[in-house]
């Protein structure tokens, strides 16, 4: 595989899926639950039971798809075809769920979402996974992740400005969800369209018919102590800023004063920072090692999360500068993480003789989902404080104050947690060509065979 460096219109295309799938990612957790309860008429709690049992199947879907990836040996790829696979279930099902009208029902509801997290896991690993294969070198890795990162910020964004833009157009006859619906039917082909037309995929170094498919591998991975620290960090550094956006309206709302359309204006502010951050922290790893860069990150972000609580209420110009600094740390995790993972499974073929980057990103995945559900479990400790979401003027005293600092401490305390456990992180730089230089030696012996699993296994410094 050659390490050489991508040039930017195929990081641009391989980024362009990015934008569909974080698209979606929104509307699924924000609006969708909201416009089958209260515009199409099902039962609220039926639907959140949906939304969360087909979010719990769609865990347990990641390993076992990781581990068809680390087989899939196609003459056209391992990653792309699966990319074109899923696609076409994300259009349908997309179409299905946002253009449905009144009398739709459950079983409706509970088909088509299964029909869309399947389209959207496949994609999403595929994607993930195909990044890793574009380059061996440590530093060109967190490059081709900071592109990756930027089209999912870019795609959150131009979602979250559909409806703004649409309400500014009055002879428009879509709005809401079915806008967003058309939005992510027609970016679809394109984008995906554009990765497969441009970018490469190298061509996988073993067969893929020695891979071991089952619970004693996906654990092993896991208890790797590389891999252990990845997965803890992500794990995180996802918890907290799923805590800070879960209640960022209430918090800049209820808590600082703001109206609805200044506390928008922030959080634009914060994804458009979170832009810029991206290649930031591929230029810090550069410098200091990936870790390094993500520990910083993970700090800088902590200290303006403990800050934000002494900014002074309703006072727009004040708040700019510290959404703006929390937002240049978002993309680290996405960024740094990923590439960090890339380089694990060079540690791990050369332990193992197995290309396992398929399973590594499905695990990966897994923690950020799971990472995700955890966040909202701070609505249930706000309702134990006494927190009324109707009426929140009418709240206790105590919730209000355990809603400022859950916002500002808790992902705070996270991410210095999250610096903590990637003190000691074994995989650095040196490392990481000390790795790629017996991979290469092990592949120019045999470049057509299938690498023997108990040939050329280093230990770690960690071991």
């Amino acid at each position: 595989m050659q390490s050489q460096r991508r040039s930017s219109w195929i990081m641009a295309a391989y980024a362009a899926p990015s934008l569909p799938l974080a698209a979606l990612g929104l509307p699924l957790v924000v609006y969708l639950p909201n416009h089958y309860s209260a515009t199409l008429g099902l039962s609220v709690s039926a639907v959140g039971a949906a939304f969360l049992l087909v979010r719990l199947i769609d865990i347990i879907f990641d390993p076992i798809f990781g581990t068809i990836l680390d087989r899939t040996r196609w003459s056209t790829g391992r990653f792309r075809p699966w990319l074109s696979i899923g696609a076409p279930m994300i259009m349908l099902a997309t179409w299905m769920l946002f253009m449905a009208e009144g009398g739709v029902g459950l079983g409706y509801l509970w088909l088509w979402l299964c029909v869309l997290y399947g389209g959207y896991s496949i994609c999403t690993l595929a994607h993930s996974a195909w990044g890793s294969t574009l380059s061996t070198d440590y530093n060109e890795r967190s490059r081709i992740y900071a592109w990756w990162q930027s089209g999912n910020v870019v795609g959150m964004i131009l979602v979250l400005m559909l409806p703004v833009a649409l309400a500014a157009i009055p002879q428009a006859t879509i709005r809401g969800v079915p806008a967003m619906g058309w939005f992510i039917v027609l970016l679809v082909p394109l984008a995906v369209g554009a990765a497969l037309m441009v970018v490469p995929e190298p061509r996988a170094t073993t067969s893929g018919l020695e891979h071991k498919v089952g619970v004693s591998a996906y654990f092993d991975l896991i208890r790797r102590p590389t891999i252990a620290k990845i997965l803890f960090a992500d794990l995180l550094l996802h918890i907290g800023p799923g805590v800070a956006g879960a209640l960022f309206f209430f918090y800049f709302e209820h808590v600082k004063g703001y109206s609805k359309t200044e506390a928008e204006t922030l959080l634009l502010i914060y994804f458009i920072s979170a832009i810029v951050g991206a290649p930031l922290w591929a230029i810090v790893a550069k410098k200091l090692g990936k870790h390094r860069a993500l520990m910083t990150a993970a700090i800088i972000y902590a200290l303006v999360q403990f800050a934000i609580p002494f900014v002074p209420a309703t006072s727009l110009l004040v708040a700019l500068p510290f959404l703006i600094a929390a937002g240049l740390p978002y993309s680290s995790a996405g960024v740094l993480l990923r590439a960090m993972l890339a380089d694990a499974g060079d540690e791990e073929r050369l332990r193992t003789g197995q290309d396992r980057t398929g399973t590594l990103y499905a695990i990966l995945t897994g923690t950020i989902k799971i990472g995700m559900a955890l966040a909202v479990g701070s609505f249930i400790v706000l309702g134990w404080m006494g927190f009324n979401a109707a009426d929140p003027a009418a709240s206790a005293p105590l919730a209000m104050r355990g809603l400022e600092w859950m916002y500002a401490a808790l992902p705070g305390g996270f991410a210095l947690l999250a610096a903590w456990v990637l003190a000691r992180y074994p995989l650095t730089e040196a490392r990481h060509a000390e790795i790629r230089q017996q991979l290469a030696e092990i592949d120019r012996e045999a470049p057509q065979a299938t690498v023997t699993p108990t040939a050329h296994v280093v230990q770690s410094p960690a071991e």
